[in-house]
């Protein structure tokens, strides 16, 4: 069966590299004719071929993958779910056809909504400093929105793993001789007799948490950093003195639009090199099959936070030797997502508030606790989940305290490799939680949590007739 939406991809690149079909024949050893009939979804895509054609155009194999068209499809209904379109009447075959036929063209849509979005918050975000003079922060917040979706787009793409960086951490754990019992001196060391740089603690008065001044060479820490937190802003560091190129590289993607975006990939990609090193992948993948993913146990064997356990987890992609495929969001209370990557298949909102039914947020009313949840989407698709608050050090008792949640998921078929899933009936139908991505993306119309009318359903008011919430008004016999 020949695969149409391939045959769109390979017409999409060439035509963005500005090559005729003669010319892209040409340099994949194949004529013309039998490219033209690729393109029209006439004839396969050959793997030997789509990985020659990733060689000569730089492509990312990653972008031809099913999971990649859905994930498209994911944003451009989210995207056409504002209330903007409502009068289009857009439906599920026009959203797939496009995505399927012209993807260049839906992710321009998704790009071109992202950036309405951003235009219309900074434009409020004026008027309200016009109003009530508000602080410069908020400007900088704005600014740093869409680098930051930028580059959680790219982590998505490459599956959040990276090869390059995996063996800088694996050479420098081996060549520095690090002791997992005391981490911390032998990264110092490494600093200090290979890389010539000082590192000093500074007092909790200061402002900054971590500063690096070149001219100096000179590393500076705060005393408020926990040592696991140290540990981490060491290895970081060494990632930004030793692997500049090959971060800089990987930050030179098509799709990071600004130098803001760079820059903050650069340092996401330093992070990624420092939990590789506190964490090598080998080990902790050893050590999670054998307690069943228990993260607090993980935490204590790796001397590092929950937060950072959930992120190397969700890491270990390794062909050959992937671990569970996880996804992974944080919340604050006010439902905003501050970071978001999924391997598990589940897809999170780009513009919208995320489901309240997720039990992300459950995890804000036991703090402290891990709370878990049977998730099922509104494709039938089931995840099981499991949630828990972390706080950020705060340095002193007049700091102030910030509280985010983790959220961690996997396809329910994996579950029993967590100890979480223990004593959960994952066969019962009674037992998932009925949740989706957005309310405006969200067909279920039983939903007492409902906060706008769904995209498929206008809202109609009776004011003799009162659903499950305001927004799911009551349906005759027979209706969803």
């Amino acid at each position: 069966m020949v695969d149409e939406g391939l045959g769109a991809k390979v017409r999409a690149v060439r035509r963005r590299e500005g090559l005729t079909q003669a010319q892209l024949a040409e340099r994949l050893g194949i004529s013309a004719s039998y490219l033209n009939l690729i393109e029209r979804g006439k004839r396969p895509l050959p793997a030997a071929l789509l990985i020659k054609l990733a060689q000569q155009l730089q492509v990312d194999l990653s972008s031809f993958s099913p999971d990649a068209d859905a994930q498209l499809e994911a944003s451009v209904r989210e995207a056409l779910s504002d209330p903007l379109f409502d009068e289009h009447a857009l439906v599920g075959d026009d959203v797939k056809a496009l995505v399927r036929g012209v993807p260049i063209a839906a992710r321009a849509l998704v790009t071109l909504y992202g950036a309405y979005r951003d235009a219309r918050s900074a434009a409020d975000g004026l008027a309200q400093r016009l109003s009530d003079d508000d602080s410069e922060a908020a400007t900088h917040a704005e600014a740093a929105a869409p680098s930051t979706e930028e580059v959680s787009e790219l982590i998505q793409r490459r599956a959040n793993w990276f090869p390059e960086l995996e063996v800088a951490a694996e050479a420098l754990v081996h060549d520095a001789r690090l002791d997992p019992s005391d981490l911390g001196a032998g990264l110092t060391r490494w600093l200090t007799d290979q890389l010539h740089v000082d590192v000093r603690i500074i007092p909790a008065s200061s402002a900054v948490t971590r500063r690096y001044d070149p001219a100096r060479r000179e590393l500076v820490l705060s005393e408020v950093l926990p040592p696991r937190s140290r540990n981490f802003q060491l290895a970081h560091t060494i990632a930004l003195l030793s692997h500049r190129e090959t971060i800089e590289r990987l930050s030179r993607d098509e799709r990071l639009t600004s130098d803001e975006s760079r820059t903050l990939c650069q340092v996401a990609l330093a992070n990624w090199f420092a939990s590789a090193v506190l964490m090598p992948y080998d080990a902790l993948l050893t050590a999670a099959r054998e307690v069943r993913y228990d993260v607090e146990l993980l935490g204590h064997r790796f001397r590092t936070s929950w937060e950072q356990v959930c992120h190397r987890l969700t890491s270990l992609r390794k062909p050959g030797a992937e671990g569970v495929p996880f996804h992974l969001v944080r919340v604050d209370v006010a439902g905003n997502i501050s970071k978001r990557f999924s391997a598990s298949g589940i897809r999170f909102p780009r513009f919208s508030g995320v489901c309240a039914r997720w039990n992300v947020f459950r995890a804000f009313q036991t703090p402290g606790q891990v709370t878990v949840q049977v998730s099922q989407m509104p494709d039938g698709k089931r995840y099981f989940c499991f949630s828990r608050t972390v706080r950020r050090e705060a340095g002193g008792f007049h700091a102030p305290r910030v509280v985010h949640a983790i959220g961690m998921g996997c396809p329910v078929e994996d579950a029993r490799q967590l100890v979480y899933a223990d004593g959960v009936d994952l066969d019962d139908a009674a037992v998932p939680v009925k949740i989706g991505v957005t309310c405006r993306t969200c067909e279920r119309m039983d939903c007492s949590e409902r906060v706008c009318p769904p995209l498929q359903h206008p809202l109609r008011i009776d004011p003799f007739r009162r659903g499950q919430s305001f927004f799911a008004p009551m349906l005759p016999p027979g209706g969803r």
